[in-house]
């Protein structure tokens, strides 16, 4: 058979396979990365696809995190988030979901995720509701705050090398239609999330019952863990200076962390989601190979050749097809695809409008499906740990209405800013 139409097929049917949820998503998309490399890539290539960056910087800040929530840190802000939205589970979803949004921008979307899930869980038991909602929400918010600046999430980081775009420049276009983007969100989330946060009758303590101060349980621990925090933070924004990738970084901070605080590695290491790296492992390796065969760089051609050569048309195009596109096969390798085709199209129309709206639709089709983005996929994996699994139809419902949101918005501001 072709290499490109076999390529396809597998693709479709692993994909098939997680939406359909009848096999794990992480055995699904492991059984599509072995079979293309029976059959379609050589072993060395589909290993080679990996994003050890990735890997490493979801690890080392499991970790971190790990380490972190012995401290009650967690418990901490979700009390204080709680006595902010005064014990409405409505107002402390919008706090939890500004809180996501803002950090993320300044600090990896997946790290921002990775901490924030731990404090969602403990805020929905302490308000007696499902934690389902907090999480769809904080996903979605996080995605829409990492498109702010250059180190918010993966796909900028890509562009800004590539377009040698600094990080001024980037939260500068990049900023304003985050923010307005967030706000909508936050108007929207009334009518999505509102009617899932009902309370449940139960014996479990209410939060804003609880003593603030005892939630602290290891102030020392505490101490050490927030140092190391802020040094991976400042890592992260200083990385290029100091010529490390952020994985270095968070696996320095991690060691450093274990080695300080004498924790275990038995227990660190054992409250990694591992279903999630593996995830990642056999995804990496099914996109590669449709990459590998030309299947994206042949539907991306031919959908931009519809433009006919027009900026506008083609900027507009490119943000709803990098969006759909990204929302099914991981915005990180589709914007590294398309980087080349965008270089392309720069020597005969204004560079401007075609790297934002690459940008644009790259970030915000992430909130399309639960394997968009990075920061999806961990967070399904911690409800699924915590036993409040997220389907893949039900954060589609939300992911749609975001999404198709978040384009009207995008292609407007592209329209109004840069056309």
């Amino acid at each position: 058979m072709n290499p490109l139409w076999l390529a396809g097929s597998i693709f479709l049917l692993t994909y098939a396979l997680i939406v359909s949820e009848k096999i794990h998503r992480t055995i699904s998309a492991l059984l599509g990365g072995l079979a293309m490399i029976l059959f379609v890539v050589p072993q060395e290539t589909a290993f080679h696809a990996i994003d050890w960056n990735v890997i490493f910087l979801l690890a080392g800040m499991m970790i971190i995190a790990n380490v972190i929530k012995e401290t009650g840190l967690f418990q901490w802000i979700a009390f204080q988030a709680v006595n902010l939205g005064k014990g409405d589970p409505f107002r402390v979803l919008v706090i939890l979901s500004l809180i996501t949004a803002v950090s993320s921008a300044f600090l990896d979307n997946v790290t921002i995720v990775v901490l924030i899930a731990p404090v969602t869980l403990f805020v929905a038991s302490s308000l007696r509701v499902s934690p389902v909602p907090f999480l769809i929400a904080e996903i979605l918010a996080s995605n829409i705050g990492g498109m702010a600046t250059l180190v918010g999430d993966p796909p900028n980081i890509l562009i800004g090398s590539a377009a040698n775009i600094d990080f001024l420049t980037f939260i500068a276009n990049m900023g304003p239609i985050s923010v307005i983007i967030l706000l909508v969100f936050i108007l929207m989330s009334r009518f999505m999330f509102k009617k899932d946060l009902v309370i449940h009758d139960d014996t479990a303590t209410p939060i804003s019952d609880l003593d603030a101060s005892s939630l602290i349980t290891d102030p020392k621990l505490l101490r050490k863990s927030l140092i190391i925090m802020t040094g991976v933070i400042l890592g992260f924004l200083f990385h290029g200076a100091l010529h490390l990738e952020p994985a270095t970084i968070a696996l320095i901070g991690a060691v450093f962390l274990m080695l300080w605080s004498k924790s275990d590695p038995h227990y660190a290491l054992r409250d990694i989601e591992w279903t999630t790296l593996f995830f990642f492992f056999g995804l990496f390796i099914t996109v590669e190979a449709i990459v590998e065969v030309g299947l994206i760089e042949i539907i991306a051609d031919l959908a931009l050749d519809l433009t006919g050569g027009d900026v506008s048309f083609t900027s507009i195009l490119l943000i709803w097809f990098s969006a759909i596109a990204s929302g099914i096969v991981d915005n990180i390798p589709y914007t590294a695809t398309m980087i080349p085709i965008v270089k392309s199209l720069t020597q005969v129309m204004p560079a401007e409008p075609l790297w934002w709206s690459l940008a644009l639709g790259a970030c915000l089709g992430g909130n399309l499906t639960i394997v968009g983005a990075a920061a999806n996929v961990i967070v399904v994996s911690l409800a699924d740990k915590s036993g409040h699994p997220i389907s893949f139809k039900h954060f589609l419902r939300y992911g749609f209405l975001t999404t198709f949101m978040s384009l009207v918005l995008a292609s407007g501001y592209v329209w109004i800013r840069y056309l």
